[in-house]
């Protein structure tokens, strides 16, 4: 396995943390029959679920030959699977933020131009002026509830339950942030502004032999519980550190437990797995369960999470009036080796702006109103709060980044969205518009090629017969790229920037 950590500045290394069978029966969901059964139709429940890490090719009905998925491969059958859904960043905290919000990391200030993402003891969090998708809901009647990974700030007041969800339950960030026995972010920054590179480097030697052999007490993220209460809020911490083997069982047992509690109300579920991000845990009942190795066990038990989300919105009597999403939240850690997923035929992976960093798999399902088929029109995590809030009838007048995807779920129509830019580290690198792709700048992530270069000319891509990105056809299609540069002047002309939020540590 590689070593896991890099530079992210000049003469600054800093760790590429997230820079972001038996039958197992699923969570008790024994109640009353038919609980919320006259839930109304205009205000659908919704459930978002999102992988951490997943690439594009880690499910079956999205062509891994080995992880068996049959829950979101029925979900595709039964609903939509979208080929051409993409993230708004290729690295966790941006790309969570954007789904959330509606609104591009750099219009929020959700991103960092030398720190990728959100790390322990952070000052910032989610801002307080951006609307989230959980309060627009809030505001006209839905109950809130997040089960899975933050990863927007571990600072109380940055919390979920600031933000619009009724409770939370899961880590504040990425579970192999806060190692035993090594140093943390902020003493890697103040060691290689004084050039300690030697330093940092001999801190960080033992962390390739942990992730290959992953024990819970190697890392030290809390699992926290926080609820809001007439008087304000309780705040727990309830284990630390975590054991991560019980993490996917515990989220997807809190959820069901929620959606129960909802009873007749609307209701908005995000989780937010913390896999299949490394290091890989998986429960005892998944040990050795797929023949993909211990990434097989991690995504096939992340399956039986939806198999049993499903069976309780059967069981409460939810299913046909509850509109499921599942995605990821960018694409594999390919540096990971073996321990990492797979973006199929895509290129490249988590950290890029590649195909293979941002394009995820993306299942949508509603029975009985989500035409089911294979839908090649282009959407984003974006566009979810413009799509849900319309259903709910909440104010979606913030996520001026999103569109509404209801003409393509419900009416086997075209999609608003055409476009779609791809943004690292606040910097435009690439844009696509229809079927063909332009990169400004081309760059590996993770010590991994190509190398950093800029193209006065861009590098062209026609996606619909090259999704692999091999073949530059710019010099055939002036007229594309002419087409190209218009819609980034427009796109970059709209935009108002916001000071990268996650730097704001360096200034401390």
């Amino acid at each position: 396995m590689r070593n896991c950590a890099a530079g992210f500045i000049p003469g600054l290394a800093l760790l590429f943390v997230s820079a972001c069978g038996t039958d197992v029966s699923a969570p008790d969901v024994q109640g009353p029959e038919q609980v919320g059964t006259e839930t109304s139709v205009t205000q659908p429940n919704v459930i978002v679920l999102f992988a951490d890490d997943m690439g594009y090719g880690d499910i079956g009905s999205f062509g891994h030959p080995y992880n068996r998925t049959p829950h979101i491969d029925e979900l595709a059958a039964q609903g939509q699977r979208w080929t051409d859904f993409y993230v708004a960043a290729p690295v966790c905290s941006p790309s969570r933020g954007a789904l959330l919000t509606g609104r591009l990391p750099v219009r929020t200030g959700l991103y960092g131009e030398t720190i990728g993402v959100y790390f322990p003891n952070d000052p910032g969090g989610m801002p307080a002026a951006e609307v989230t998708l959980a309060e627009a809901l809030q505001d006209v009647g839905y109950r809130t509830g997040i089960f899975g990974k933050w990863h927007l700030g571990d600072a109380e007041h940055a919390w979920p339950t600031r933000h619009g969800f009724d409770e939370w339950l899961g880590l504040p960030y990425s579970n192999d942030m806060d190692v035993v026995g090594e140093i943390g972010i902020d003493q890697i920054i103040a060691l290689s502004v004084q050039g300690k590179q030697d330093e940092v480097a001999a801190a960080l030697a033992g962390r390739g032999a942990k992730y290959a052999d992953p024990k819970p007490e190697y890392w030290r993220p809390p699992l926290l519980r926080s609820v809001v209460t007439a008087d304000g809020f309780i705040d727990e911490e309830l284990e630390r550190p975590v054991d991560q083997t019980t993490l996917t069982k515990r989220y997807t047992a809190a959820a069901i437990d929620f959606i129960k509690r909802a009873g007749d109300e609307p209701f908005f579920v995000y989780l937010p797995y913390t896999m299949p991000h490394t290091p890989l845990f998986r429960s005892e009942d998944f040990v050795g369960r797929s023949i993909g190795g211990r990434y097989g066990d991690v995504i096939e038990e992340i399956d039986w999470s939806v198999g049993a989300l499903k069976q309780a919105l059967e069981k409460y009597g939810k299913h046909d009036n509850t509109l499921v999403m599942f995605t990821s939240d960018n694409g594999p850690w390919l540096t990971m080796d073996i321990e990492g997923g797979r973006a199929g035929l895509l290129r490249h992976g988590k950290g890029t702006t590649f195909e293979g960093g941002m394009r995820v798999p993306t299942v949508m399902w509603w029975p009985g109103r989500v035409q089911p088929g294979v839908v090649s029109e282009v959407g984003s995590a974006l566009d979810v709060f413009n799509t849900v809030a319309a259903l709910a009838g909440a104010d979606a007048s913030t996520a001026v980044d999103g569109v509404d995807l209801a003409p393509v779920l419900f009416d086997g129509g075209e999609s608003p969205r055409d476009e779609v830019a791809f943004y690292r580290r606040g910097q435009l690198y690439a844009y696509r518009k229809g079927p063909w792709k332009a990169h400004f700048i081309i760059e590996g992530a993770y010590q991994q090629p190509p190398t950093r270069s800029v193209h006065e000319t861009p590098v062209l891509y026609h996606l619909h017969t090259d999704p692999s990105e091999r073949f530059d056809v710019a010099g055939d299609n002036p007229d594309v790229l002419a087409d190209i540069a218009a819609a980034v002047q427009q796109h970059l002309a709209s935009m108002e920037r916001r000071p990268p939020e996650f730097d704001k540590r360096l200034q401390l």
